[in-house]
């Protein structure tokens, strides 16, 4: 422990460098209440956020699930911007930084037995009804997650990809973007209104931070690397484990779920998420040069 006098040189040498005077900041102190968890956590306020929309009791698990779905998104997405923020960035870091994404995943996919054996299907399939057109497609963070992952022609509709590439304008490319195909009919260019909702609220959003991952997302960042980076053994196995676990693992046991409820029928917000969802119909890869062109065809195969 320091003594006081090094303390009190090191809060100086803070202070001064931001034009600041010490003896403000240390009065301060002799006013300010002293730290608690309900103050820093602020359980009550994040306690307060869950607002039922029925009567039926599971419909409170449904909603707290997908809240902790996205505060994990949250947590995922401060990890994978340090990465991408970074200029250099070493073997060890980048590795550990996916090693604890994935950890998040992982929480994510074993997860959803705390959905699809927690509800009871009769009480959903009542409020479900009261949700429409939402849709737990509309998670921007998800959104975010995926084009700060890889670069945007991994995430274009399988059947549009052959058309597009890195100089592709931007709104062309987020017009064929993989879950369009969950509400637009490429023909017409017609979209639902689960698509046109979303849109109308974070279009501006998307677009802007497509621009800014484009030169920038973790497999550009890992591209850039040093040959003798790049092969490093943990790595490589931190890369393919999280895009397994993101692409597959995770979409698989949301795509579960979603059959165990409402089987063959349609999505809250009307979506044909059947298409869109599936690992073998969009084949989602984030990272597919560290796939063998065996597991690139077989992507998503026999699940």
């Amino acid at each position: 422990m320091e003594n006081y006098d090094d303390l009190l040189n090191r809060l100086e040498q803070k202070f001064s460098a931001i034009n600041q005077k010490t003896e403000v900041h240390l009065e301060g102190l002799v006013h300010a209440k002293p730290i608690t968890y309900w103050d820093y956590i602020m359980p009550d306020a994040l306690l307060g956020l869950q607002i039922q929309r029925t009567t039926l009791p599971d419909e409170m698990v449904f909603i707290i699930y997908h809240q902790i779905n996205e505060l994990l998104f949250k947590m995922i997405l401060w990890e994978i911007d340090q990465v991408c923020e970074k200029e250099d960035v070493s073997a060890e870091f980048f590795a550990e930084k996916l090693r604890r994404i994935s950890r998040y995943f992982d929480m994510l996919s074993t997860s959803f037995d705390i959905m699809g054996d927690g509800m009871e299907v009769e009480q959903y399939m009542k409020f479900r009804n009261t949700l429409t057109p939402a849709s737990g497609f509309q998670s921007a963070q998800y959104r975010l997650i995926e084009f700060s992952s890889t670069d945007t022609i991994n995430l274009i509709d399988f059947r549009f990809r052959a058309t597009i590439d890195r100089n592709t304008p931007i709104e062309h490319a987020y017009e064929h973007l993989y879950w369009h195909a969950a509400g637009k009919d490429h023909a017409t260019g017609k979209k639902n209104t689960l698509i046109t909702n979303f849109e109308n609220k974070y279009k501006p959003f998307f677009l802007e931070k497509m621009e800014h991952y484009n030169t920038k997302n973790l497999y550009q960042k890992f591209k850039t690397l040093p040959d003798t980076v790049k092969n490093d053994p943990k790595l490589v196995e931190a890369m393919r484990h999280y895009d397994y676990t993101v692409n597959v693992s995770w979409v698989m046991a949301h795509y579960n779920a979603a059959m165990k409820y409402i089987g063959g029928g349609e999505a809250t917000g009307g979506s044909d998420w059947r298409k869109y969802m599936h690992p073998k119909y969009q084949r989602r890869i984030f990272f597919p040069s560290l796939w063998s062109e065996e597991e690139l065809k077989n992507w998503g195969e026999g699940l």
